[in-house]
């Protein structure tokens, strides 16, 4: 939802597809409007419903040859369900492929440091899936949570990264000390201040995760059925 989000998930979906030309990558709509609303006051404080607008989304998407959706916001998870049974295409899951890919990445990490909007850590997804996988989710105190995490995506949506990062900064550290063996940036903005480290801890980026299963599955759609070759 945010523009500076989708843009950076579309400049990874273009590193993660194996191309050599122009004609090799994917073709690809972007739907950004950034005036759907926001996903965790809904979430929270019973806000505007964010889902007609992302539902306008998927059928316009739908109506220009989209063969499948990717949405990079974790909060907006929380709507996934019904937006699938909505869509006719895949509409693929961010927090499945990025709990799916870390525990490939890291197999023997078993506590991660969880820092998304308090909208998405109240749903539980993340911290329900990585569970599955063996994995404990520490999340800052909720005091911290909003004066570091939530602080640093209003930062990051009102375009000042340096600061945003500074403010960030708490609640890297909280869940460092709390026993995390990774930082997991499960807001599509923190990636834009979190570097492949932090705290000498590795970061895992929820966004290339998605970008990652959106190229594998674009590529199984549009490989040729062999059955239909001509002799």
């Amino acid at each position: 939802m945010g523009p500076a989000a989708t843009a950076d998930f579309f400049a990874k979906l273009v590193r993660e597809t194996p191309a050599v030309s122009d004609q090799e990558h994917l073709r690809t709509l972007v739907w950004s409007d950034a005036s759907v609303p926001d996903r965790t006051d809904a979430i929270l404080s019973a806000g505007p419903s964010p889902l007609p607008r992302l539902l306008e989304g998927v059928h316009l998407l739908q109506s220009a040859g989209a063969a499948l959706i990717a949405m990079p916001c974790s909060t907006a998870h929380a709507f996934l369900a019904d937006l699938r049974q909505a869509s006719a295409v895949p509409i693929l899951s961010m927090i499945d492929a990025s709990v799916r890919r870390l525990r490939t990445a890291a197999p023997s990490v078993s506590r991660v440091g969880l820092l998304a909007t308090t909208g998405t850590l109240v749903t539980g997804l993340y911290q329900e899936g990585l569970r599955e996988q063996g994995i404990d989710a520490v999340v800052p105190p909720p005091l911290l949570q909003q004066r570091s995490v939530m602080r640093a995506v209003r930062l990051i949506k009102a375009g000042q990264l340096e600061v945003a990062a500074q403010a960030l900064a708490p609640a890297v550290r909280s869940v460092a000390g709390a026993g995390a063996g990774m930082i997991v940036a499960a807001c599509t903005e923190l990636p834009l201040v979190l570097g492949h480290q932090a705290e000498n801890l590795p970061v895992f980026d929820t966004t290339t995760a998605l970008a990652q299963d959106a190229v594998a599955l674009a590529r199984r759609l549009t490989r040729p059925d062999p059955t239909k070759e001509r002799p």
